[in-house]
């Protein structure tokens, strides 16, 4: 290696790591070369789009979304000894949405690009180019569909090349397309890479938002969004000092109801998680206090508490069975009067419920008084209710897992949050999912489920049917 192209190539790389991020350039540490991650320039309200296949069974036979990023296209790269005096960089170019033949285009345009700069260092050039023109030199437009080349699972994670290199044209005659083998397509599935597009989506737009500025309409100061916060339903943003301020007084006040975007007659409600973040632990807990109490407010159900020696007035929660004793802290199910019994079924509920609704609506006054007296007014209007509901649900949904909460699915993916305890789960298998990797369990090899995150159910299409 002469001096010369030592010089250079150190240059290089200390430019590259000037210019770019820890994310987007990691030089490596054994050889004189490193990573590039090239995220393309997308227009605005980028379209993507992708139609079922056997193998995939997407929801309703296809999925679309709108994208401001895509994953980003790898450049692996190592200098030879005599770059960039004579040879170009080794390269390899690797993308999850890019086909093979696209990839393979835009290698002979990087080799394009060396040749006219040759004797000179060209990352950068390359860096350009595939971020400001890859769309446009691949002719692609939004909507845009990608092409997903199936690999077999060969022990050396060998692509499946004769799946890899099919011909659209139906034509026998036609000639093969050479595809280039420095050409990665890095997926194994249309629901691998739908994951991977959604969450990187997201994640960019959060780090996009925390490195640009906003002016704040409260103190009319502009901040870096890392230092403000945002209403996802009217995207309104103000500066986290100033909503803090805010928070703090209406809590004080006990105005927690009125959590709201600040802005002129907007009701956007700010998220426990939000409040959570820019108040004190003490003032979080009186505004959760407090939102608890205003909401037993509006109940007008009252029963007694059930132990002999105490017989105060409990307040009866709409969405819960249990109730508890303020006085004597005594935990009880509002139906049977009995210590609380958890997800367990309730003998009350499952025996005498429908009797319940029976007599009731055959009972005179003084014994629908007397009924409301003994069950409370919402366990009566429980059992006017359940009937219908019950056979509904039992044919519509299923119960979560881990705390027995109905759930109904009605689009999406089969990785399911129950509403109640946040446990994830399957839905095809009812499994319990890790918190840490609930996705794992639809790419795991002996999963019952592998590969079917968006897989549909035979009920779940008749349902859709009959919904349509």
């Amino acid at each position: 290696m002469s001096s010369e192209d030592k010089e250079a190539q150190e240059d290089e790389l200390l430019a590259l790591a000037s210019i770019y991020d820890e994310y987007e350039f990691k030089r490596a540490e054994s050889v004189q070369g490193g990573e590039m991650r090239v995220s393309v320039d997308l227009p605005q309200n980028f379209g993507i789009f992708m139609t079922g296949s056997p193998l995939e069974n997407l929801q309703n036979g296809k999925f679309e979304c709108t994208v401001c990023f895509l994953p980003p296209i790898v450049l692996n790269f190592e200098f030879p000894v005599d770059y960039p005096s004579t040879s170009p960089p080794v390269f390899t170019l690797s993308s999850k949405w890019l086909s093979r033949a696209q990839l393979t285009a835009l290698c002979k345009h990087l080799d394009n690009l060396w040749e006219e700069n040759r004797g000179c260092v060209v990352l950068f050039a390359w860096m350009q180019f595939l971020k400001e023109e890859t769309l446009g030199y691949l002719n692609i437009t939004s909507p845009y569909e990608p092409k997903i080349c199936e690999q077999e699972h060969k022990p050396n994670g060998a692509h499946n090349e004769e799946a890899c290199c099919a011909i659209a044209s139906a034509g026998a005659a036609a000639k093969e397309e050479t595809l280039d083998p420095r050409a990665i397509q890095d997926i194994e599935s249309q629901s691998s890479l739908i994951r991977e597009i959604l969450d990187l989506d997201q994640a960019q737009r959060e780090k996009c938002f925390n490195s640009k500025m906003y002016l704040c309409d409260i103190c009319f100061s502009e901040k870096l969004g890392s230092e403000c916060t945002h209403f996802m339903d009217c995207s309104h943003v103000y500066c986290k000092a100033c909503l803090k301020d805010y928070f703090e007084i209406q809590i004080r006040d006990g105005q927690v109801q009125s959590l709201n975007c600040p802005g002129s007659e907007c009701s956007s409600a700010a998220t426990p998680g939000q409040v959570k973040e820019l108040v004190g632990e003490e003032l979080f807990a009186r505004y959760d206090r407090l939102l608890l109490q205003s909401s037993l407010d509006l109940m007008v159900d009252v029963v007694n508490c059930p132990r002999p020696c105490c017989q105060t007035p409990v307040v009866q929660e709409p969405s819960c069975s249990m109730a508890i004793c303020s006085r004597c802290s005594y935990a009880f199910c509002i139906l049977c009067k009995k210590t609380y019994h958890g997800v367990s079924p309730c003998k009350v509920a499952l025996d005498k419920l429908i009797d319940l609704e029976n007599d009731y609506l055959e009972a005179d006054e003084a014994t629908r008084k007397f009924l409301e007296q003994r069950y409370g007014q919402r366990v009566i209007q429980k059992a006017l209710e359940e009937k219908g509901s019950r056979e509904w649900l039992e044919k519509n949904s299923k119960t979560c897992p881990s705390c027995g909460t109905p759930i109904q699915k009605l689009d999406g993916c089969n990785k399911m949050t129950c509403t109640g305890c946040k446990q994830h789960f399957c839905w095809l298998c009812m499994r319990p999912l890790s918190k840490a990797d609930p996705y794992g369990h639809f790419n795991d090899p002996g999963s019952p489920c592998v590969d079917r995150l968006f897989q549909m159910l035979e009920n779940d299409a008749d349902f859709q049917d009959e919904e349509n």
